[in-house]
């Protein structure tokens, strides 16, 4: 699904330069379950916007389910985000005097999907991700952490995307509500959608199968099932 090639990404403020990826290769195939782990700083904020094609590289290459992220235009990985790529971020991003089941419909109303399939796809939505349907009606502003966080995975999952972008979707958690929202994507795994979930935390990480560990801008593992590659075995 995913191929990163060589990928750099240099912000500069003046005269100054800032490279926040050095270089990173790696491989990720369609149906994992992918931890990027790394310290403040380490560069990990930065890959996960350019996986989302909401930033480009600097130089290198990112493929997308085969497809060259550089060759496209800004209004066509607007449409790439919105059809192949889910989001769940730390801060929930909910609308707060919204009900549970409105805010999961809202980016089918964004996408023009028709009217009268929009309610079933959030209700089916919901409900892969543990709530039930009482809930639906709730004010999200009435939720715990956890059913916040729970909305918004069932959100990232209406446009049926092939790919799920976590940051740090339990920062915000306590551990026990942290283990239910990553049983949550466990589960979504399972059943074939490929997720990234962005973390420092090492617990966090190693609920995945495959771990990409970042420090200053480069990798310095990535292991899939226990047995390490650098990213320079990747490229050969």
């Amino acid at each position: 699904m995913i191929q990163v090639q060589n990928v750099t990404k240099i912000y500069k403020s003046g005269n100054v330069e800032t490279r926040a990826l050095k270089g990173v290769s790696f491989i990720i195939q369609d149906g994992e379950f992918v931890a990027i782990i790394g310290p403040s700083g380490s560069g990990k904020s930065t890959l996960m916007h350019i996986l989302g094609c909401l930033d480009t590289a600097t130089s290198g290459q990112y493929f997308l389910g085969g497809k060259d992220m550089s060759r496209f235009s800004e209004d066509e990985l607007t449409d790439i985000r919105k059809k192949k790529i889910g989001f769940v971020f730390q801060a929930f991003n909910l609308l707060p005097r919204t009900t549970v089941l409105r805010n999961v419909i809202l980016p089918l109303v964004y996408a023009n999907t028709p009217k009268d399939k929009r309610k079933k796809i959030a209700r089916d939505c919901l409900l892969s991700t543990g709530l039930n349907e009482k809930q639906f009606h709730h004010f999200s502003n009435q939720l715990s952490g956890g059913e916040k966080q729970r909305v918004a995975i069932a959100r990232a999952l209406v446009n049926d995307p092939s790919l799920i972008l976590a940051d740090e979707p339990t920062g915000n958690l306590d551990s026990k509500t942290s283990e239910i929202v990553l049983e949550t994507f466990k589960n979504l795994n399972k059943r074939g959608r490929t997720i990234i979930l962005i973390t420092h935390e090492k617990y966090i990480a190693e609920k995945a199968g495959h771990i990409i560990s970042l420090k200053d801008g480069e990798i310095i593992e990535d292991a899939v099932a226990h047995r390490s590659k650098t990213a320079q075995q990747i490229e050969e």
